[in-house]
């Protein structure tokens, strides 16, 4: 049975290398065959391994945006359509879902075993620094079998749950998991953060490249710098300032190009 993994990709901020580069990160990182699907309505430059969903605008497409304009995060909220059940012929099995700035570094086998039948994030940091409950919404794992109600909720009252989340997807699934009892953080060793885990206070992420933490298996590009300010090095603040980083060259480009082939990564 393969795994299934999926992404969503709308409007023009990423191009197709990243689905692409993301495909080849979890196909070299999951033992086993792989079913990789991306819901797009923009399928030009994306490997034809790649399984295409097209982008659907839901029922509540309109009471939801009016309830998001209010929160100030039109289109926050897109990627509920991922939780639709049905949304993938034949699924079998859960899906491993990823946004598409995160760059696979190690084998993804633990996620997909740890805690079985849950709907799995990785703890938000900031909400986490707060001493508030909040997962992140980069990695995630859930099954629309098992999982309907992450769709049947938003869509039966979408203004009092964008409300509820005020306007974060992230905050709406992994509250809504939790009352339902159906939640667990992902380790927080095997997905970490570029900008907090990575680079270091400052002088240190002046003097000292990038570190990939030991047991990291997904790094997440929240914030700045993005994926390719962080490969050339960038020098937006102080604070964020960080040198090349030739690790994510090599997991996030070298080794997909050395996968697909130059024309797709």
């Amino acid at each position: 049975m393969p795994t299934n993994v999926i992404c969503i990709k709308w409007g023009t901020l990423f191009g197709p290398e990243y689905v692409n580069r993301l495909y080849s990160g979890a196909r070299r990182n999951i033992s086993g065959p792989v079913r990789f699907l991306c819901m797009t309505e923009e399928t030009d430059g994306l490997h034809p391994d790649i399984e295409i969903l097209s982008l659907p605008v839901e029922p509540f497409h309109d009471e939801m945006n009016a309830a998001l304009a209010v929160a100030n995060r039109q289109g926050a909220m897109r990627k509920v359509s991922l939780f639709r059940p049905g949304l993938v012929p034949d699924l079998d099995g859960p899906l491993l879902g990823f946004d598409l700035d995160v760059v696979i570094t190690g084998s993804l086998d633990p996620l997909l075993a740890f805690e079985p039948g849950k709907v799995v994030m990785r703890a938000d940091w900031v909400e986490a620094r707060r001493g508030r409950a909040g997962g992140h919404g980069s990695v995630f794992r859930y099954d629309p079998a098992l999982h309907p109600w992450l769709y049947d909720t938003l869509s039966a009252n979408p203004t009092a749950e964008v409300e509820r989340a005020r306007g974060s997807e992230q905050r709406y699934t992994s509250t809504l998991a939790q009352k339902k009892g159906a939640f667990a953080y992902i380790p927080p060793e095997l997905v970490v953060s570029f900008k907090h885990d990575c680079l270091g206070l400052p002088p240190i992420n002046w003097l000292r490249a990038p570190v990939l933490p030991k047991e990291a298996r997904v790094v997440c590009f929240h914030g700045r710098p993005k994926m390719p300010e962080a490969v050339a090095g960038y020098r937006g603040s102080l604070l964020r300032r960080s040198k090349p980083c030739d690790w994510l060259r090599e997991h996030w480009i070298d080794r997909a190009t050395s996968d697909l082939g130059g024309d797709w990564a």
